[in-house]
């Protein structure tokens, strides 16, 4: 709920048309669920404009890299 809350306070505190949710690995779901309740439940008047799911390669500690998938989701003020 504290993404809701950040969301819904970015688009009533200011005059932003569109806010962007992006999310690693098991956060994804959060960022979805974020969406969906501030889109469902608080502010009718918010679209889904874009989806954009991509993988990021991320620097290790012990040296290499490795494959993270991110979830970015745009939402916006009609």
């Amino acid at each position: 709920m504290s993404y809701v809350l950040a969301v819904v306070t970015a688009f009533t505190s200011s005059d932003i048309k569109e806010v962007h949710l992006k999310e690693r690995e098991r956060a994804i779901t959060a960022a979805v669920d974020a969406a969906e309740i501030t889109r469902r439940r608080f502010m009718k008047e918010l679209d889904i404009s874009k989806i954009t799911i991509e993988t990021e390669e991320i620097p290790q500690k012990e040296g290499g890299t490795r494959m993270v998938s991110t979830i970015e989701i745009t939402l916006t003020r009609r």
